[in-house]
């Protein structure tokens, strides 16, 4: 019994052994500074003082500052994993000793640098290891070395060289080299040579990966992959282009041993020499010396990589058809490829805005495509412009084939696109309304010549340009606004004004049309406001596409086929007419539109107002020749004089404002708003002035006691009302009593205004 009591504590003592030792690390880190990887588990740090427990690592996103970011809590001095997403760099170490405080690293017992584990895998010529072959072809005859580099300095890792065969399997034994089990451990290690003698042609794509004994292991640090393909032939040639749009280049590569020289060439196809692809002059490792038709036949010397690509032009006179490129081995012509390419015609496109349709003057744009030449030959067709077209900036100028300075040029893009803006203001002759072609060529022919090369057309409508204008009112009041507006199509820069009154010339005034091809000509209240009354006779003169076609130099007019005309000598219809005349000779392409103003003198009238009852409100009404949007003072006050009382609140009401002048039938109007609450009955006087006309116009009206609504009873109030005064009797129970003479005073003063309204309105 006493023996199962002695195991049994032996045991128990064991249990609480286990319990309390510490975990089994996989890896010791021993000195403070060294590395660590994301990824890695179970790890202790040995680099503390005697007797002390590491509790936790700790990384700062302020070190100095101590904000910490992360924290790693070990278990019994064991740090389980560094989990992948954790922030990398610096972790610093904290026990447990009572000064150990994670807000200051300067208590810390050491740090570890945390990574992430990375390891990149090339594929290289065995020979000389600088060379990559990664997405590269190769053929048997050369030997290749996987190339594993990474920064797991003094870890102890191996990783496995996973080649996937053409056919999907996958191996770690490839080309009689092992590929298992090869170090990573921080340094640079070549696993060659790779020989290829008895591998199968194809692509072959290689990963180096963490076997699964690999604390990295499934974790996403793997290597990257690198793929390379194995050639059946000793000698390959392959093109970047199976076809080509002529204008264009392509590309061939050929693959074959190192630093090795190749004939390259074009196989005879029985056509012009100029017919032939290029190769481009210049190009690195190719060397035409003493060949025969040495732009299309040159020896050309590979890298080191067995690889040279070689570039070859085609243009305009290229022929549209299948070419093959051949490489061949320097007396042994057996040892050979080819590869074919078929060069295409290119193809020409053109378009014009808008809607097809536009006014002679306008700028017009044209634009397109051109896949078959970097320059795009513009002409212009239509009614009387030669048959095999004209130039489209200069319309003296016909096409002739094979003569670019009589065609419109364009460059093209590198996208392959073009633009050109048309004015049509700016041409060499005068264009007439009618339906035009314009052809975009991908050489310089004339229409008659068009065969065999690539083009495209666009039809065009163009109208003669054409004026409209208005005024802002057919009358207008002397030292008042004048303003004509208008629309000039034809994208002209400015209209001419032309103003004709008696004894009064304002000529070729000119007017700015904008982009919407609106204008607009003012005549300020100072150009007005000395005019006489009577009919002005306006001219607006749209210069269409050549500038002004009749011209004024100090009052004489002048133009192409018609006798210079002083038109200040003229009577204002006389020389209207001149002008009219001139603008419309046949030699003259301006177009033109007239109207007619008359200036009057400025005038404001008050319509009746009649009688308004005290504390009503009520709108006062009239009409002017001024312009509307014209602003009237408007004053209303009271036309006699009577002192309040004591005891009264406030004498005679008025009231002021401003109206404005509107649109009315035939003739503008005005109207004002009255609030005669506070007014008393008497007569008052309405005052309208404009400032702007320096006029002035008053009208006179009463406001009366309101009509009772019910029958009064005691004392009532009668009063008599006429044109011009205004008299009320009061019983002498609501009279107030007044000083002798005053009463007397006040009537004189009352008579003194009426006579002086009176002889007013007069």
């Amino acid at each position: 019994m006493k023996s199962m009591t002695k195991l049994i504590v032996v045991a128990m003592i064991l249990v609480a052994a286990l319990v309390v030792a510490p975990a089994t690390a996989a890896r010791t880190i021993t000195a403070t500074g060294a590395n660590a990887f994301v990824g890695e588990e179970d790890l202790s740090f040995t680099a503390v003082p005697a007797g002390e427990t590491v509790m936790q690592w700790v990384h700062y996103s302020d070190p100095t500052a101590g904000t910490i970011d992360k924290t790693i809590t070990a278990t019994n001095g064991v740090i389980t994993e560094l989990n992948k997403g954790i922030p990398t760099g610096s972790y610093y170490v904290f026990t447990d000793a009572a000064a150990a405080d994670p807000a200051n690293r300067l208590t810390a017992a050491g740090y570890v640098n945390v990574q992430n584990p990375e390891v990149t895998l090339d594929v290289v010529l065995n020979d000389s290891r600088k060379d990559s072959v990664n997405t590269k072809s190769v053929t048997r005859e050369n030997e290749l070395a996987f190339k594993l580099t990474n920064n797991l300095n003094n870890f102890p890792g191996k990783m496995n060289i996973e080649v996937t065969l053409p056919g999907g399997g996958v191996t770690t034994q490839f080309g009689n080299q092992p590929l298992a089990g090869v170090d990573a451990n921080g340094t640079t290690l070549y696993q060659g040579p790779v020989n290829l003698t008895d591998v199968a042609a194809g692509t072959y794509t290689a990963v180096a990966k963490w076997p699964s004994t690999s604390d990295f292991y499934e974790k996403g640090f793997d290597s990257n992959s690198v793929t390379f393909e194995v050639l059946t032939k000793k000698l390959a040639i392959t093109s970047n282009k199976d076809t080509v749009v002529r204008g264009n280049s392509f590309t061939v590569t050929i693959t074959g041993e190192s630093n090795k020289p190749y004939y390259l060439f074009v196989k005879d196809a029985s056509i012009a020499s100029e017919k032939y692809p290029v190769i481009a002059p210049g190009q690195k490792g190719v060397n035409a010396a003493g060949m025969i038709n040495p732009e299309r036949n040159v020896t050309v010397t590979t890298t080191a990589a067995g690889t040279r690509s070689v570039q070859f032009d085609t243009n305009q006179s290229t022929d549209d058809r299948q070419f093959t490129i051949r490489v061949e081995l320097p007396g042994a012509p057996s040892t050979y490829d080819e590869v074919k390419v078929r060069v295409e015609k290119g193809a020409v496109t053109v378009t014009a805005s808008g809607t097809g349709v536009y006014y002679i003057g306008e700028e017009i744009t044209l634009s397109g495509t051109n896949t078959d030449s970097d320059y795009v030959y513009l002409f212009l067709t239509g009614p009387n412009l030669g048959t095999n077209g004209v130039k489209l900036n200069d319309l003296n100028v016909p096409v002739v084939n094979n003569t670019p300075t009589t065609f419109t040029i364009e460059p093209v893009e590198t996208d392959d696109t073009w633009s050109y803006k048309w004015d049509t203001s700016s041409l060499g002759r005068v264009l007439d309304s009618g339906g035009y072609t314009v052809y975009a060529v991908s050489e310089a022919r004339s229409k008659d010549a068009l065969s065999g090369v690539q083009y495209a057309t666009t039809a065009v409508q163009l109208k003669s340009a054409f004026i409209t204008a208005t005024s802002s009112g057919a009358t207008v009041a002397k030292g008042d606004k004048l303003t004509i507006t208008g629309t000039a199509q034809g994208n002209p820069d400015n209209v001419y004004v032309w103003i004709f009154g008696k004894n009064y010339y304002s000529l070729s005034n000119s007017a700015t049309v904008e982009s919407d091809s609106t204008f607009e000509y003012k005549l300020e209240s100072g150009d007005t406001k000395d005019l006489s009354s009577g009919q002005y006779f306006v001219v607006i003169q749209h210069p269409m596409s050549g500038g002004p076609g009749v011209t004024e130099v100090n009052g004489v007019i002048s133009a192409q086929g018609i006798t210079p005309v002083n038109l200040r000598s003229l009577q204002a219809s006389d020389a209207a007419s001149a002008l009219i005349n001139a603008l419309d000779s046949p030699y003259v392409d301006d177009t033109y539109t007239k109207l007619t103003f008359v200036v009057e003198e400025p005038q404001i009238f008050i319509d009746p107002i009649g009688n308004k009852a005290a504390g009503s409100k009520f709108t006062i009404t009239g009409t002017t020749n001024l312009a509307v949007g014209d602003k009237l003072n408007i004053d209303v006050t009271s036309a006699a004089f009577q002192p309040t009382t004591k005891t009264e609140t406030s004498g005679f009401g008025a009231a002021s404002g401003v109206a404005t002048v509107q649109k009315g039938d035939g003739v503008n109007k005005w109207s004002f708003e009255v609030d005669a609450t506070g007014f008393k009955p008497d007569q008052y006087i309405v005052k309208i002035e404009s400032v702007e006309t320096d006029t002035t116009q008053t009208a006179n009206f009463n406001v009366v006691e309101p009509k009772p609504t019910t029958q009064p009873t005691g004392n009532v109030t009668t009063q008599a009302t006429t044109a011009t005064t205004t008299a009320t009797t009061t019983s002498a129970a609501t009279t107030p009593t007044q000083s002798p003479g005053f009463g007397a005073l006040v009537a004189l003063a009352g008579l003194g205004a009426v006579a002086f309204l009176v002889l007013r309105r007069k």
